[in-house]
């Protein structure tokens, strides 16, 4: 009985280190592309670092947060979720334009583990939301925010962060193979911003028209804007509502809801793709 056991545990094995293999090789090729093209990721990285000092310094007097910190310590959370939200238009982009220019059939072609180059984006897509991420909160450090519940749960915070940003990506992956050309993808971007603003990122959803402030507290990027803030420390206008008060779980079943739809709907539209 151990003799025949034992080869499955092998080829098991086998099957993890040749998923992970390739998921690093097309991972690599994507770094190479920054190397080559590095004033794509520097535009990427300084657009959401404009929006939060225009926010800051130039609306920020319009507005009269609760608590200590003034609007910044309430709007950089709010930033940082939205630059997660907005990754997903440069995720949707390099996937439809892979895919119009032949090189994902070239990749379903070759001998690769099945779903490595759907792995292989989303990890690069992850190092860029991660090094984004770093880079705005040095710009929110700069414009005075700070967080005052201690490092641990600003660490808990950044990690909700990411999570959303990691269900983001494979809504952009899945979305960039139903795609057919790059041109489309505007489309999405058109879709985005309603999404990003329509939540409690910039106001409270208490100052908006009773339904559409409904809408806004049902997004799930209020839910991790909410529980970033409950985090962070910062001031959040004191809402009540049973998804305010249970921010903090909501944006955990929000993106493993999202990841639980849309991996299997990537995994199935990537294997039916025409050749």
């Amino acid at each position: 009985m151990t003799a025949i056991a034992a080869p499955a545990v092998v080829e098991e094995r086998s099957a993890l280190a040749w998923l992970l293999a390739d998921s690093w090789t097309v991972t690599r090729r994507t770094f190479l592309h920054w190397r080559q093209q590095p004033w794509g990721i520097a535009v990427g990285l300084f657009f959401p670092v404009l929006t939060l000092l225009m926010f800051a310094y130039l609306f920020g007097g319009g507005f009269d947060v609760p608590g200590t910190g003034g609007y910044e310590s309430f709007l950089v959370p709010g930033m940082l979720a939205l630059s997660v939200l907005f990754g997903i238009e440069g995720t949707v982009l390099e996937v439809v334009t892979d895919a119009s220019k032949g090189i994902t059939d070239r990749f379903r072609a070759m001998p690769m583990a099945p779903g490595a180059v759907l792995v292989g984006r989303s990890v690069a897509d992850m190092v860029t939301a991660v090094i984004g991420l770093a880079t705005l909160v040095a710009a929110g450090r700069a414009v005075g925010w700070t967080w005052d519940e201690g490092l641990g749960r600003a660490v808990l915070a950044v990690g909700l962060l990411l999570l959303l940003r990691f269900a983001f990506i494979w809504v952009g992956i899945y979305l960039g193979l139903l795609l057919r050309t790059p041109e489309a993808a505007v489309v999405v971007q058109v879709l985005v911003w309603p999404i990003g603003f329509v939540s409690n990122a910039y106001v409270a959803p208490s100052t908006m028209p009773g339904w559409l402030g409904a809408v806004s507290e049902a997004n799930p990027m209020s839910a991790t804007v909410a529980a970033t803030r409950e985090l962070f420390g910062n001031p959040s206008w004191g809402a009540d509502s049973w998804m305010a008060t249970n921010a903090v779980v909501l944006a955990i079943v929000w993106p493993v809801a999202l990841l639980a739809v849309f991996v299997p709907l990537s995994l199935h539209r990537y294997r039916s793709l025409a050749r």
